[in-house]
């Protein structure tokens, strides 16, 4: 999990899958297989690679109309994450919901059975099971496999959507709070009120190429709902940079510090803030220990600085700087006083991203050009 992997990962996308995304990218092989995706997701969850690098490096390679599909999926990623931004409850009212689900496994022998029978892949259902086991071993699924699992846990196994996202985040390498915990609202119809996504065999027999045809599947069920949805909140300004020498704080959210906006101050110390999901297995947070110590190397490096531990006094008394922290585990553990940059590419397109993901996918080629 390091940058030189993931711009090995872009090249061989673009110089393989890349020109048939559109056409294939529902399509879900199987692991044994070559993905149909560009699977460049745990790369840019901790911006080890940029949003901008990789939609300038589609589109140089495969044209503007060539890579729009490709363009259009980044751009749902930023949408998430502007989305949570500004609408929090979403994040707050998931964890509570959790605890409380937590608490009645505990409670109800039944749905404990359920719930345990579903972790290990032991349904029954073709397919849900394949897909269950293969996130243990590999932390991926296909982002098609992730819709249908978890569509058939809330509307077939009738298993509460938050103890399925809660599996997702703690395997899943590009598990991220804000793409993992709405796509999850919105299979279940509380995203976009109403409209929820179903799993049907004939769906899944087809994008499996046959592989899967799964008997016993709820095909007409009704949407999840919540009695009050998550408010919307204005979006918080970045911090203003401090000037002159500064300590530069990075973290599992933004590990690309050499295309951070610094302006003119100047870092002279550079530690890692590493928090991980709650929960999240020895594969994720092996991932996340080898991208911090890939982006504290290339910091140090680019910088000319020295990597410190992260202890009370590490900073030296320099103000401290850090990209900016989505909502998720990474901010709530930032430090007081910490300054907040962020990028361009949320600055520009975060304020789009308050509603339903229209209003910034109309705005694609403006923000682009």
């Amino acid at each position: 999990m390091t940058r030189a992997a993931g711009l090995e990962r872009l090249a061989a996308f673009l110089d393989g899958a890349g020109a048939d995304y559109a056409v294939a990218r529902n399509t879900d092989r199987g692991p044994d297989k070559a993905s149909t995706t560009s699977a460049l997701s745990p790369y840019l969850r901790r911006r080890l690679l940029t949003e901008a690098e990789v939609v300038e490096a589609a589109i140089a390679a495969h044209g503007e109309e060539g890579a729009e599909k490709f363009v259009t999926e980044v751009f749902w990623r930023t949408y998430f994450k502007g989305h949570l931004e500004t609408h929090p409850e979403a994040w707050t009212g998931y964890l509570s919901q959790l605890e409380a689900q937590r608490r009645r496994i505990e409670a109800e022998p039944g749905l404990r059975r359920t719930y345990a029978a579903a972790v290990e892949g032991r349904t029954g259902i073709a397919g849900f099971d394949d897909w269950a086991r293969e996130l243990l071993a590999t932390g991926w699924l296909h982002n098609h496999a992730r819709m249908w699992f978890a569509s058939i846990w809330m509307f077939s196994l009738r298993l509460p959507w938050t103890l399925g996202a809660d599996f997702f985040l703690r395997h899943l390498l590009d598990g991220d709070p804000a793409s993992n915990t709405l796509s999850w609202r919105w299979v279940a119809g509380l995203h976009t009120r109403g409209k929820h996504y179903v799993a049907r065999a004939d769906n899944i027999r087809r994008y499996t190429e046959g592989r899967f045809d799964p008997d016993g599947l709820d095909a007409f069920p009704d949407p999840l709902e919540e009695d009050v949805p998550p408010r919307e909140v204005r979006l918080a300004p970045a911090d203003p940079l401090p000037t002159g020498e500064i300590a530069l704080l990075l973290h599992l959210d933004d590990l690309h510090p050499e295309s951070l906006p610094l302006g003119g101050a100047t870092v002279r110390r550079v530690g890692g803030l590493v928090v991980h999901a709650p929960g999240a297995s020895a594969a994720v947070r092996a991932a996340d220990a080898a991208a911090m110590a890939d982006a504290l190397e290339r910091a140090a490096s680019h910088f000319g600085c020295d990597i410190r531990t992260v202890e009370p006094d590490w900073a030296g008394g320099l103000p401290v700087v850090a990209a900016w922290t989505p909502v998720g585990p990474s901010a709530e553990a930032l430090p007081d006083g910490c300054a907040r940059l962020r990028r361009a590419w949320d600055e520009a397109a975060w304020p789009l991203a308050t509603r339903g993901f229209f209003k910034l996918r109309s705005a694609i080629p403006r923000l682009l050009s």
